[in-house]
């Protein structure tokens, strides 16, 4: 057998056709990439099927040359990628690593299902979460302690995150769940006012019962800004109540977010409706199943959105 570079410098010498076509094939064939290949499958590849790869040859040359130029290939997100088949040699196409970057963040997105939450959230990591008092790192910890300890179908308490406006509740809650979704796990992240208008609108056009299923069966649930704006009695007990009911019957661990610790949520938000009606018991009622469902961090700190 022939080494493999007089093989080649036969082939060039013996190409028929004009003389810009046989030098295209000449550079196909002294490309290092494609002498590497051929050498690597020599005892796979007679003389004449080495000739007769030539097409796929400068096929394999051609498109990496214009994605080494930046230029628009046969397959764009794709490199080629020589191989011998049945006795032939062929080019496949195997995504980019930037390309694989762009899928895996796409299925990482898809992972996570927003409903009116701010487009920070996408980008939000642990890594850059601010470390700078005990409540914060408590906090951060505890989220970084579920997200690794948790096992699909077995119940986990989540958490409620209390604090001031702008101290990160909302920017750990999207941590946790972009994490989540690194280990493949759903969640759905919601903006509960937002929300809640939402459903008032759902009456009309009788999609409350869909609306509200969709989010009480999420396999994890984060509620953002609980308590933001007054509720009324429809929304706390038919909307919020029936979701932390059955999320409590199904053990499927919860998130919340809020201004208010528990006991101010209790006192000052649950027990009076937007008419001004106070109702401790019914109150105490959606506590008791907020209290089930998660465990509360309180985090101090500078407001981070003064100034923006």
């Amino acid at each position: 057998m022939r080494p493999i570079i007089e093989t080649i410098n036969s082939i060039i010498g013996g190409q028929s056709g004009s003389p810009q076509y046989q030098e295209l094939i000449k550079k196909a064939y002294q490309d290092p990439e494609v002498q590497n290949f051929l050498r690597q499958h020599r005892a796979e590849l007679s003389d004449e099927q080495i000739k007769r790869g030539g097409s796929k040859l400068y096929e394999f040359y051609h498109e990496k040359m214009l994605l080494q130029n930046h230029q628009t290939s046969i397959a764009p997100g794709y490199t080629p990628q020589l191989v011998v088949s049945a006795g032939r040699i062929d080019v496949v196409y195997v995504p980019t690593a930037q390309l694989k970057a762009q899928q895996q963040a796409a299925e990482l997105r898809q992972r996570v299902t927003t409903v009116r939450m701010p487009k920070f959230i996408r980008q939000a990591d642990f890594k850059h979460v601010i470390r700078d008092n005990d409540d914060r790192v408590n906090a951060l910890q505890a989220a970084m302690s579920f997200v690794g300890s948790y096992q699909p179908g077995q119940f986990q308490p989540g958490m409620y995150l209390s604090g001031n406006f702008g101290v990160g509740k909302t920017y750990l809650l999207g941590a946790t769940a972009n994490a989540l979704a690194e280990r493949g796990i759903i969640s759905t992240m919601v903006h509960f006012p937002s929300f809640a208008v939402e459903m008032k609108g759902a009456i009309k056009d009788g999609t409350v019962d869909e609306r509200r299923d969709a989010i009480k069966k999420a396999p994890i649930l984060m509620l953002d800004d609980i308590g933001a704006d007054s509720m009324s009695a429809w929304v706390r007990d038919d909307v919020l109540g029936v979701i932390l009911e059955y999320r409590m019957q199904e053990e499927l661990p919860t998130f919340f977010s809020s201004n208010f610790t528990m006991q101010q949520l209790e006192d000052q938000h649950l027990a009076i409706d937007a008419q001004g009606a106070r109702e401790p018991l019914k109150a105490k009622r959606i506590m008791q199943r907020i209290r089930f469902l998660s465990r509360e961090y309180y985090i101090e700190g500078e407001n981070m959105r003064a100034g923006n």
